[in-house]
């Protein structure tokens, strides 16, 4: 009889255990993604972009952003074919857009335009912060070799809810194993057309104790191939480049 209390006990010591370990198994793997996203915004000291405010040049257009316990407000301030001053205000709730100073009307066509051009620029530029966003779903895909060097490959797709109009857009971000430096970025997009870029990370320097960075902007031929493939198109110099990502006069101050 004790013998088989004891094997009793045995058993469910061991199925306590296993499930334990599965459940870590299981946590370990979930956790991962997160893990190397929280590391590169630590490597790219970015962890206060949160309530934080900048401003650059892109392309001679003027952007600011201002961000506190999620409010925010980023605006866009160009000078259009006539010589006047354009400035678009986008908040969490909508853009406006003054022309000399004075409020116009815009279609909310044009007005869905203005605010993915001004959020494309925020965005990137933001990078890697972004990535816990709340709407971002991350999913780790394994290790890939790239210019000799070893990366952790992250796949990010967003909940419909709070994804934005963009939401069924998929990225693909690639981090240094060793520093978790975001050194390369592919993206999947539907919007104006759709498309396929493949973005590489250049010019890396810092503002602010913050590294920012620039990027070469390169598209493959066949803009409808998987986006799992891109990288290797890449590594086999078969990328057409598009343009060059530059970010001037750059001030970051963190609150």
């Amino acid at each position: 009889m004790k013998h088989i209390i004891l094997l009793l006990l045995v058993g469910a010591l061991v199925l306590s255990c296993s499930k334990e370990q599965t459940k870590n198994d299981v946590n370990t793997s979930k956790s991962q993604d997160q893990e190397i996203i929280d590391n590169s915004i630590s490597f790219h000291s970015l962890n206060g972009l949160g309530e934080a405010n900048f401003q650059l040049t892109f392309r001679d257009i003027y952007y600011t952003y201002e961000n506190s316990a999620g409010m925010y407000t980023y605006t866009r301030t160009q000078k259009d074919s006539l010589g006047r001053t354009v400035k678009d205000i986008m908040n969490n709730e909508t853009l406006l857009r003054y022309i000399e100073g004075d409020t116009v009307a815009i279609t909310e066509e044009k007005r869905a335009a203005y605010t993915r051009s001004v959020n494309s620029v925020i965005y990137f530029f933001r990078l890697p912060f972004g990535l816990n966003d709340p709407a971002v779903l991350k999913k780790f895909n394994g290790e890939r070799n790239i210019k000799g060097k070893t990366y952790y490959e992250v796949e990010v797709t967003f909940n419909q809810e709070g994804g934005g109009e963009d939401f069924d857009d998929v990225f693909l971000y690639w981090f240094d194993k060793e520093d978790y430096s975001m050194d390369y970025l592919a993206y999947l997009y539907h919007t104006d057309g759709g498309g396929l870029r493949f973005r590489e990370a250049i010019n890396p320097r810092k503002v602010s104790g913050a590294l920012i960075q620039d990027y070469i902007n390169f598209k493959p031929e066949d803009e409808t191939i998987p986006i799992s493939t891109i990288l290797d198109l890449y590594k086999e110099d078969k990328l057409i480049e598009l343009s060059r990502i530059i970010n001037e006069d750059v001030k970051i101050q963190f609150n």
